[in-house]
């Protein structure tokens, strides 16, 4: 299928936008971890503190809120490789925001032979669409989302699913995006083109509010 200059520009500028909403997530959470170490001694100091005050209830209540502090900004998947890292890690935290249950599996080598923008295109839209379909869910303790990554012979496979809104729009046998007109289908154009570019497979469906996408993308062994 050929697509207009116009649609290209488009499509670039909407991955422009893609890439820096993405860096801008790693780097607050980065920045989050960054400054918890900062303070990691004045916590021991006022735990200490506490402790040898014989006030265990204030010291309680000060671990719960380290905890849940930690929490927010501890790396929860650690795939092996940095760039899937980083977004994997980003979204999560997003996505635990606002309050929609993550379950993450994930296992790759250090190197893949797909370029990281490509990466962080699959990655970054899969991981968008999930949390803004999770959103619409007004239900907090229905939003879920569901993450497996692994090499399956000789192909990266990515597999994503999440609670939906039971009555998702069509358009012949596509789905359509939610997002405004401006970002309207870019993410799963740009998807979809990825996929093309290395031969690989990609299945979209619904059921019983579930949405759930597949992705097989061919490594090159060599590389």
């Amino acid at each position: 299928m050929r697509i207009s200059k116009k649609m290209e520009r488009r499509m670039a500028a909407y991955q422009q936008d893609l890439m820096e909403k993405h860096c801008e997530e790693v780097e607050n959470m980065y920045r989050q971890t960054r400054g918890w170490r900062h303070d990691y001694r004045n916590h021991i100091q006022t735990m200490k503190a506490y402790l040898s005050m014989g006030r265990y209830e204030e010291l309680s209540r000060y671990l719960d809120q380290l905890d849940e502090d930690l929490s927010q900004v501890d790396t929860v998947i650690k795939t092996g490789n940095v760039m899937m890292d980083a977004v994997l890690n980003s979204k999560i935290s997003v996505a635990r925001a606002k309050q929609i249950t993550v379950e993450a599996k994930a296992s790759v080598p250090q190197r893949l032979s797909i370029a990281e923008v490509d990466l962080c295109v699959i990655l970054g839209n899969l991981l968008d669409n999930a949390i803004e379909a999770c959103m619409q869910i007004s239900q907090e303790s229905q939003r879920f989302i569901r993450i497996y990554i692994d090499i399956l012979q000789g192909q990266l496979y990515l597999y994503v699913i999440n609670t939906a809104a039971e009555n998702l729009r069509r358009q012949g046998g596509s789905y359509l995006s939610t997002k405004s007109a401006r970002e309207h289908g870019y993410g799963l154009m740009r998807m979809d083109r990825v996929v093309e570019k290395y031969h690989g497979y990609l299945e979209r469906q619904d059921e019983k509010g579930v949405f759930a996408t597949e992705v097989l993308l061919p490594l090159d062994t060599s590389a």
